[in-house]
């Protein structure tokens, strides 16, 4: 009996259900406000990526001119491959018209969750144009 009485008068150790839900809460609304700037962030990221991309394959294709008085028709004549993580976010296209003067035309298009971006087209001429403005 003596045991009975010991463990009966001793402290309860441990949370109650209203303590983990409230901490629960808690976290659920620091969630919520967090995981669209985060998403925002990547977004803006993967934008400045397919900008860094653009811009070398631009600079590629004035190479190209250089080289060969014309412009590559395509990505894969530059040797221009953007990388796996990026065209899962990008899809990427060159236009080119013979001219006189010749010119071309990058484009990058978002596709999946990117495309929620502020810039879901991305474009870079043979004149260094590059629109949107504000993306750039």
């Amino acid at each position: 009996m003596r045991n009975r009485r010991a463990s009966a008068s001793a402290p309860h150790r441990g949370f109650t259900l209203i303590e983990v839900m409230i901490v629960v809460v808690v976290l659920a609304v620091l969630a919520a406000i967090a995981l669209p700037s985060y998403s925002a962030h990547l977004r803006k990221s993967a934008r400045a990526e397919a900008q860094t991309f653009l811009t070398s394959a631009a600079n590629s294709q004035q190479q190209f001119l250089i080289d060969r008085r014309s412009y590559a028709a395509s990505l894969a004549a530059l040797k221009a491959t953007p990388s796996s993580d990026l065209t899962g976010k990008y899809s990427f296209a060159l236009a080119t018209t013979a001219g006189p003067p010749p010119t071309f035309t990058l484009t990058a298009t978002a596709t999946g969750d990117q495309a929620k971006d502020i810039c879901p087209t991305l474009t870079l001429d043979s004149s260094g144009t590059k629109s949107p403005d504000i993306c750039w």
